[in-house]
């Protein structure tokens, strides 16, 4: 099962899997070979399929038998690296320890994160953009609060004095527009959040977002996590 990116380069017919794919490898343990032809091993093995996942492993794999494997390129009982799933309530960081004790120093142990460390910082950089975004989106409409409030206290400059004229001192009056703009940012928030909530859930339940190139993707739709502490952030 060769990748899409593969199959482009090499002009793959896609309807067409009945000539095999001629794979060459320098043989192992040959230093200076005057004849090149003696110098790789060969080997054909027919193609069923090709798979999708990213450009990034799309243009650089080709899935084949651990047998054929092994035998193109003269290993007996090696292997290079062995994936271990793990339990979805098992402690990452523990196990890895364990192994890496178990193992010793001269086999190094990853978990997802690590082997594709560059993939998930963008990812991660990516998710922090959104953020500082959002913040500032967040400070224009802080102004335009603080604007609306000032043209209010314009606006009441009549009442301000009939409270003052009854007994209300600065304080009193500050703590009123205080409350209303408090008001305000509250029921923005509160209402932001919960109809950010109910547009996650709609995306779980429908699919209402969806990928382009469609099977392509293991999923059809744009994942969506709900996570409380998200909330708490963009609500602070």
């Amino acid at each position: 099962i060769i990748g899409q990116g593969v199959a482009y380069y090499l002009s793959v017919n896609l309807d067409d899997f009945t000539s095999p794919l001629n794979i060459f490898v320098p043989k192992r343990g040959k230093k200076i070979v005057l004849n090149p032809s003696k110098a790789f091993e060969q080997k054909s093995i027919n193609m069923s399929g090709i798979f999708s996942i990213q450009q990034e492993f799309d243009v650089k794999y080709v899935l084949v038998p651990k047998s054929f494997a092994r035998d193109l390129l003269d290993y007996k009982n090696e292997l290079s690296a062995i994936e271990i799933g793990v339990a979805p309530d098992a402690d990452i960081s523990e196990v890895k320890d364990e192994l890496q004790s178990l193992l010793g120093d001269n086999f190094v142990v990853k978990d997802r994160f690590e082997q594709h460390a560059l993939l998930y910082k963008i990812l991660k950089s990516e998710k922090w953009a959104v953020y500082l975004i959002l913040t500032f989106i967040l400070i224009i409409a802080i102004f335009n609060v603080i604007g609306s409030l000032t043209m209010l206290i314009l606006d009441k400059k009549k009442d301000i004095t009939i409270l003052r004229s009854m007994g209300a001192d600065t304080s009193l009056i500050r703590q009123i527009f205080l409350n209303e703009g408090l008001m305000i940012t509250l029921t923005g928030a509160v209402s932001g959040v919960i109809l950010g909530f109910l547009i996650c859930m709609a995306q779980i339940q429908f699919g209402i977002v969806k990928l382009q190139g469609t099977g392509s993707f293991v999923i059809e739709n744009y994942p969506v996590q709900i996570q409380f502490m998200d909330f708490i952030y963009v609500f602070l």
